[in-house]
């Protein structure tokens, strides 16, 4: 095993879900599963701490030892002369998983299983199917599953960080599938481990592995949509009309089948924590922002004596890259993950569905930054996103869509507009100017 961990220590650094840039892995051995053997072929599922960083990270890593060395996917050589696989590259992996996800199965651990739970109402798949890793994602891994016959083409998310608790992502969208939501893909089947927990060695943990849904083929995402949109200056009010009543959808069956409260003390509390918390991360990094700290707290304040909806069980990320247009179906959402570096405790509270709203509201004003960036007449953009963002909110309210009070939606705008400025400062500071023409802009409508 050390030198797997070896192997590992020497390739994570390079992948795209690693979260420590610059750092060297400090690895150690948490879980591991024997899932499958073929005669060239030991297929593995790893899980991984990383105690470099000041909170250590636990990593998914399937792996597949193999006597011969392939094309691509390779980790490393092993003493024996044998070669360690990426196992999101390898057929032997991919085959496994998707036997998993689609026809269930448990494997056993030294501390703990390795479940896998197909969906109550999921769609036919073919016994078999080809693999595929899709790219460009960030913190997750995916495999495509293209059937050898008849049935669902299939998406399955790795989750790479991994954390006790059942994902949301898993919960959410099948809960919605389940009770008949058009508005998300449906559900094929999941994943769940159980391993001793590192902060806690006397204690078994489980924990969400991956996620299967049905694949929806020849698709656009709705940031791409609105971008092609907004450059041509094509009218774009139908189709926000049709989001917001999708989002509206979504918020309503979600209240409907989960657990709701009414806002007391301790969740206003909770969430002006959070907004100050940002705040001050935000006013500390960028210069800028310090004209605007007593005007964002002012909003905030406002926000408190507002009336608060109830709580409920929301997207928690939710923006226009997380939603697809589907011919024939129309707005699909997508990855109820929430923020992945948060604990899966915290994803799962229940939360506010204004936190959605002014996350799309956000979205429809970074095309609008976007398509300036390309060279589109600012008064252009700006006229394009208002009535994006009109079209959207009179959709959401003729679904019927939870109401807000415009002092709450305003605060959740602002808030989301402050992380918006974290981010882009610490990652493409070119584009802090759309952030800082927000929060002026909403610091400046609060106070006429």
């Amino acid at each position: 095993m050390d030198s797997t961990l070896q192997s590992l220590t020497d390739w994570m650094p390079a992948q795209r879900w690693y979260a420590s840039k610059g750092r060297t892995p400090s690895l150690r051995l948490v879980a591991e599963w024997d899932v499958a053997s073929e005669p060239d072929a030991r297929v593995r599922v790893l899980l991984v701490a990383d105690d470099a960083p000041e909170t250590p990270v636990l990593y998914q890593v399937p792996v597949v030892v193999r006597s011969t060395r392939p094309e691509k996917g390779v980790v490393g050589d092993l003493p024996d002369g044998s070669v360690l696989v990426d196992g999101a590259t390898d057929a032997a992996y991919a085959a496994w998983l998707y036997r998993s996800v689609t026809a269930g199965g448990r494997v056993s651990g030294v501390d703990g299983p390795l479940d896998s739970h197909p969906a109550a109402r999921r769609p036919h798949t073919d016994p078999t199917a080809s693999a595929s890793v899709l790219g460009a994602e960030q913190s997750n891994t995916s495999l495509i599953f293209r059937p050898d016959g008849d049935g669902s083409a299939v998406i399955c998310k790795l989750f790479r960080q991994v954390h006790p608790g059942l994902n949301p992502d898993i919960e959410l969208q099948t809960a919605l599938a389940d009770n008949g939501s058009s508005s998300v893909p449906r559900a094929i089947g999941s994943l769940e481990g159980a391993w001793r927990d590192p902060g806690n060695p006397e204690h078994v943990v489980t924990g969400s592995l991956a996620f299967a849904q049905e694949f929806l083929d020849d698709v656009e995402d709705a940031w791409r949509v609105a971008l092609t949109a907004a450059q041509d200056d094509d009218d774009f009010a139908d189709r926000a009309t049709a989001l917001g009543a999708a989002v509206a959808d979504v918020h309503l069956t979600l209240s409907r089948i989960l657990p709701t409260h009414e806002a007391d003390a301790s969740d206003r509390r909770r969430v002006a924590a959070v907004w100050e918390d940002g705040l001050a991360t935000a006013v500390a990094e960028i210069p800028a922002m310090a004209p605007f700290a007593a005007p964002i707290r002012e909003v905030y304040a406002a926000a408190q004596s507002a009336p608060w909806p109830l709580f409920q069980r929301v997207h928690g990320d939710l923006h226009l890259g997380q939603v697809l247009e589907v011919q024939g179906r129309g707005w699909v959402l997508l990855d109820f993950e929430g923020e992945p570096l948060r604990p899966i405790a915290a994803r799962r509270m229940p939360d506010l569905a204004v936190r959605d709203v002014a996350g799309m509201l956000r979205s429809f004003d970074y095309v609008a930054g976007s398509v300036e960036r390309l060279g589109v007449d600012d008064a252009v953009a700006r006229r394009w996103a208002t009535t994006a963002v009109t079209a959207f909110e009179r959709g959401y309210a003729a679904a019927g869509g939870p109401s807000a009070d415009e002092r709450l939606l305003r605060a959740f705008e602002l808030d989301k507009a402050v992380y918006e400025a974290v981010y882009e400062v610490r990652n493409r500071p070119d584009w802090l100017s759309i952030p800082l023409s927000a929060i002026e802009r909403l610091t400046r409508d609060a106070a006429s």
